[in-house]
């Protein structure tokens, strides 16, 4: 006898599973158990952390030298002693980082601006845009700070400062706005040709098609790596130290160099971290809100 064609469901394909089931109690049980698989691994994660750190904690305060470590970074007394001094140069590190952020925002976007200008005309501004950014981003910060801070006041130039937090700062700037202004770069490329052909074809200029078409919606798009840029900065700040501005760095060299104790720099790093993690977190909020908005799913 033939099989009834009508009396089941036919097979599937070979080499193709089943579908889940997509109603009824079926799929609320599968989302359960995906559920309670995602919870195990957290906990089993979080177990892990934590037996990991509890395992380093243990070496490190089992080690014979460990008293001596102590007393030498993690002294009470000398970290109640050099907060005061260490703080007060901790807010130069604040007000350069917040000038040189302001600044760097500024000239990278020009320069991105410029480089994306099209046209035989521009070629002259364009090739300027690119030899900087070549520049300024094969030189190491450190180096451009020894070569701003220190040869620029040697020549004695009339008319040019010689105050070294001047010339930090603008190190600072010149490294920055380079990076900065690919990140533009790229924001502006992100944008789709048909933007600026919109614009062209209603009158507006080249200059006008970049301010009010491709721009605004090119720092959306790159707002988030922009902001890593911002916590980056909020760190190298303290590299202006090696120009002989008393910043936190400075001063706990100062301190060290008194006292022969390290503990002034593990107030510094408390103070730096105290400015850098809120940065991140406030950077991985922005970036989670602007995935949701895209509609992408985030974990």
């Amino acid at each position: 006898m033939t099989p009834d064609i009508g009396s089941g469901p036919p097979p599937a394909p070979p080499g193709r599973a089943r579908a889940a089931p997509q109603s009824g109690g079926g799929g609320a049980s599968w989302r359960h158990e995906l559920g309670e698989e995602g919870a195990r691994g957290a906990l089993i994660a979080f177990v892990a952390t934590v037996v990991f750190v509890g395992v380093a904690v243990w070496l490190v305060l089992s080690s014979d030298t460990w008293p001596d470590v102590q007393q030498q970074f993690f002294n009470p007394e000398d970290f109640r002693e050099s907060w005061p001094d260490v703080l007060g140069g901790f807010w130069l590190d604040i007000k350069m980082f917040v000038i040189a952020e302001v600044l760097i925002l500024a000239f990278g976007l020009l320069v991105a601006v410029v480089r994306s200008l099209r046209g035989p005309a521009f070629f002259p501004l364009r090739a300027l845009s690119v030899i900087y950014i070549d520049l300024f981003r094969g030189i190491p910060i450190l180096l451009i700070l020894f070569l701003l801070g220190f040869g620029v006041p040697a020549l004695q130039l009339p008319g040019v400062p010689n105050d070294p937090l001047f010339w930090g700062v603008t190190s600072l700037v010149l490294s920055y706005a380079a990076y900065t202004a690919e990140v533009y770069r790229s924001g502006i490329d992100s944008v789709h040709e048909s933007q600026r052909a919109a614009a062209r074809s209603l009158g507006l200029t080249q200059w006008q098609t970049l301010r009010f078409a491709i721009v605004p919606q090119a720092i959306r798009n790159v707002v988030p790596a922009l902001l890593n840029g911002l916590v980056s900065l909020q760190k190298d700040v303290a590299l202006v130290s090696v120009l002989g501005v008393r910043e936190a760095v400075r001063e706990a060299e100062i301190y060290k160099s008194r006292t022969f104790n390290y503990t002034s720099f593990v107030a510094a790093t408390v103070l730096f971290l105290l400015a850098s993690i809120p940065l991140a977190r406030l950077t991985d909020w922005y970036t989670r809100r602007e995935r949701q908005r895209r509609g992408q799913v985030v974990a």
